[in-house]
């Protein structure tokens, strides 16, 4: 399997693959987090948009790794990075991660920012040690507690 990211084009036939590998990845949330992932609500249609507006990266065909990437003022947003359960522990989050950073410095952004939710402790983990630190804590709405942790990455 090729392991070199690909940019994935706002028209591009893999994006209903891009779709079904984020909520295979982000299903064992469920039940764990509150309130539910938004992934639940991501369509084609807001891919495609993301694709436009910034980048979407995936490793693979079929697509085992992929990362949405959204310009910010001063940093790339990472969202919706996912690595499929069998391929996870391979070092593909650090590839994308990676990626990212060569990607926001191209643009001139200084920083890589993501949230993760307060109650994926393990996701905590995995992003300090791809060298994310926390500069937030956040709550959804309708909430009187913490529910996301908003972390960077200088670049």
């Amino acid at each position: 399997m090729n392991l070199t990211p690909v940019q994935i084009a706002p028209d591009s036939a893999q994006l209903p693959e891009v779709l079904d590998l984020i909520r295979r990845s982000f299903a064992y949330m469920e039940g764990r987090i509150d309130p539910p992932s938004s992934m639940h609500r991501l369509t084609v249609a807001d891919l495609a948009a993301a694709a436009t507006n910034g980048e979407i990266w995936a490793i693979g065909a079929p697509v085992v790794a992929c990362v949405v990437l959204t310009p910010k003022a001063d940093a790339f947003y990472i969202g919706k990075l996912s690595v499929d359960a069998a391929q996870r522990g391979t070092g593909l989050a650090r590839v994308l991660i990676d990626l990212a950073a060569k990607r926001a410095a191209v643009r001139g952004l200084k920083a890589l920012e993501l949230q993760v939710r307060v109650e994926l402790t393990e996701n905590q983990a995995t992003f300090r040690a791809l060298g994310f630190t926390q500069t937030d804590a956040t709550a959804h709405l309708g909430f009187d507690r913490p529910t996301s942790l908003t972390m960077q990455r200088e670049i």
